[in-house]
């Protein structure tokens, strides 16, 4: 993808696995003429969630989409949730993406990424880097009548059905973001920049019309910068896109540039590449990537914490020991619990009795665990790994952090709101834990560590 420069300086040019879902994902349509044949999705694809969804954290870039085996590897052991991947246009880098198919989409939704679709097609006319091939095509600079740069708008147009078509080949959900990759070119070109702008409206327009999100990628100091002035100075003159994504490489891990003004694209309409191409390594398994930081959607964020069984609070800032005749919330926590996995029919009382004794000593009998008619921290621990696995870390939201966070508490390691959202806090507290029970401190929960709290370990 582009780099971050200036106009100034020479232009240089980006949930554990479901496989018995994944694996049902079909090639709805194939073949047919882009730009001329409109694909729809088929049924099976067609359930995947809109991406990306809400998310503050980090994501990654790579020429050519990664093999199925790395993905999963660094689900387990990288710190990013999201990741793009070029979907088409004649001028992208890697053209073949053989590892790119509806199976590869679906699994890695299923897996927990958050999937950046890019297309990078005709490019503005006075970049140096482009044709790239000699047969992919610039963008017409030609102004034409009242300068409209009719020319540049009807490649605008025929790309965006272009980049619609393989979204819904490749089973990306309606209302996703695409993304359009646009390269540093000089601004200071009137019917370059001109032209580039016309081009990307129509992209937008079309795009739009079809049912999809628009996004643009670009440097910040070039093709974002203009945009942002057009934004401000002519409004109303072109179609903007709806989230923006650029380039400014200063290894800062945020959503800021000096080259854009502050008000554009928020909140949560941003994603920033801070760090260019380079090596990392997780898991053993090594990737050349663009480093990036997002704040889309409605973000990371805190959520309220949950009642069940009518008004009974059971996310709680510490989970402890139980005995019989013990009484309060905690005990409203557990019945309700117990109640929900059908082992508590009587009234959610707050009265540890005879009712809620016979009520654990079913529940250990069933899970094949020790122990007599109290209840306690393993109890709790054990009791917050049931349900869904998946791998996760910071950035991480919904009901299956709310499980972690409750786990953490049982264990004395942390004392907190349970809010479903996993945040720095929340990746330290994972690291004591996993260092108290011997496993690899990460601060990412993976399959390892969902089968060790499914054990009951760390309470102590």
């Amino acid at each position: 993808m582009a780099s971050p420069l200036t106009p100034s300086t020479t232009l240089r040019v980006r949930r554990r696995v479901r496989l018995a879902a994944a694996c049902t994902s079909l090639l709805g349509l194939v073949g047919g003429v882009l730009g001329a044949t409109t694909v729809t999705a088929s049924p099976a694809v067609a359930a995947n969630p809109v991406t990306p969804g809400n998310l503050t954290g980090f994501g990654f870039d790579q020429c050519e989409a990664p093999s199925q085996a790395s993905m999963t590897r660094w689900m387990e052991t990288s710190p990013f949730l999201a990741v793009g991947i070029y979907i088409s246009g004649a001028s992208r880098g890697c053209r073949e993406q053989r590892n790119l198919t509806p199976d590869w989409v679906s699994t890695q939704l299923a897996q927990g990424w958050e999937l950046l679709p890019i297309t990078l097609g005709p490019q503005a006319s006075c970049s140096p880097h482009f044709p790239r091939y000699g047969n992919d095509p610039t963008i017409n600079p030609t102004p034409g009548p009242n300068s409209r740069y009719v020319a540049a708008r009807a490649m605008g147009r025929t790309e965006g059905q272009r980049s619609v078509d393989a979204a819904k080949r490749l089973g990306i959900a309606p209302k996703s973001v695409l993304w359009y990759d646009m390269e540093a070119f000089d601004t200071g070109n009137t019917s370059c920049r001109e032209s580039a702008l016309a081009f990307v409206s129509a992209w937008n327009t079309t795009v739009k019309r079809l049912g999809f999100t628009t996004g643009l990628y670009s440097s910040a100091g070039s093709g974002l910068n203009a945009w942002d002035d057009a934004r401000v100075e002519r409004p109303g003159k072109y179609v903007m896109p709806q989230y923006i994504w650029f380039a400014r490489w200063d290894e800062q891990a945020n959503s800021s540039t000096s080259y854009l003004r502050e008000d554009g694209w928020r909140p949560g309409r941003r994603v920033k590449q801070y760090r260019g191409g380079h090596l990392e390594t997780h898991g053993g398994v090594t990737i050349n990537i663009d480093s990036n930081w997002l704040e889309v959607g409605q973000g990371s964020r805190p959520l309220a914490s949950r009642t069940k069984c009518g008004d009974v609070v059971v996310d709680l800032p510490t989970y402890g020991a139980l005995t019989p005749g013990a009484k309060g919330k905690m005990v409203r926590a557990l019945q309700c619990n117990l109640k929900m996995r059908g082992f508590y029919d009587a009234e959610v009382s707050g009265t540890y009795d005879r009712a809620t004794g016979d009520a654990v000593t079913a529940y250990r009998r069933d899970r094949g665990m020790t122990g007599g008619r109290g209840w306690g921290r393993t109890g709790w621990i054990r009791m917050a790994s049931e349900g869904d696995r998946p791998v996760l870390k910071f950035g991480s939201n919904g009901w299956q952090v709310r499980r972690v966070q409750r786990m953490l508490n049982a264990t004395g390691l942390r004392q907190g709101d349970v809010d479903a959202h996993y945040d720095r806090e929340v990746e330290a507290a994972v690291r004591r834990w996993q260092a108290r029970i011997k496993q690899p401190q990460t601060g990412i929960v993976t399959e390892a560590s969902w089968r060790a709290m499914s054990f009951g370990r760390g309470g102590a």
